[in-house]
């Protein structure tokens, strides 16, 4: 067991490197991309100067349609000015939103791949089960924490497969029904044992843990997917 837990450790903590050092690279990349267009932007005074060149080069600029002229120049150098400047804030706000947006995209990837690995390995390895203990006086199964209330079939065909878990032995629909019935296997229907494991994973009712609890082996029937050592029958 060890192995298995410093997988997952070494596991996560890669994943927290990798979220990390994306983190890092994309405010990086913004914060560079932001600092080349605040330096490439215009000076917001810099219509204001020129304006103000032209007085002072130009002081022999002295009719009344001349002064109104260099008025009308400042005045839109003014304006100038202050388009520029909400159009810093524009930009500053639009690089902070779309940093939000791509950290928090990085984020979600992240953890969908994290959650799709972990199911793969579920499906892979089947439920880690730390105790099953059946209880036939009130019929019902107690898999780790959960239980499950049975019926007496349920719970007839959970006991011939647990019993057979032990002896490490996988049983056929045709067993399964022999057992319960009391009858020869010859002259029992592997369907009947099929429909037996059928109603039990109903009646467990979570198609993960049933699925994955009660394991079908291929052309040779069925068998609980846990230790030998957790399985109690009280």
């Amino acid at each position: 067991m060890p192995e298995p837990i410093s997988s997952v450790t070494d596991s996560l903590k890669t994943g927290n490197r990798v979220v990390a050092l994306g983190i890092g690279a994309i405010v990086l990349i913004l914060f560079g991309a932001a600092l080349f267009l605040f330096l490439n932007l215009p000076d917001a005074n810099a219509f204001n100067a020129r304006v103000e060149r032209l007085f002072v080069e130009n002081d022999n600029l002295t009719s009344g349609a001349e002064i109104k002229l260099l008025e009308i120049l400042a005045q839109s150098g003014t304006s100038f000015s202050e388009v520029l400047t909400s159009y810093r804030s524009v930009i500053f706000v639009l690089l902070v939103f779309s940093t939000a947006l791509l950290v928090a995209a990085l984020v979600f990837l992240v953890t969908i791949i994290a959650l799709n690995r972990r199911i793969s390995a579920i499906q892979r390895s089947g439920i880690q089960v730390a105790s099953l203990m059946i209880s036939r006086e009130s019929r019902a199964v107690y898999i780790n924490d959960l239980e499950f209330q049975l019926t007496e079939a349920a719970l007839e065909t959970l006991s011939v497969l647990a019993e057979a878990r032990m002896d490490d032995e996988v049983l056929s629909g045709a067993q399964i029904e022999a057992v319960i019935s009391g009858r020869a296997e010859a002259d029992c229907d592997e369907a009947a044992g099929a429909t037996r494991v059928k109603r039990l994973r109903d009646a467990l009712g979570n198609q993960l843990v049933s699925e994955l609890l009660v394991k079908t082996i291929a052309r040779r029937g069925y068998m609980l997917a846990v230790g030998k050592d957790t399985i109690r029958m009280i």
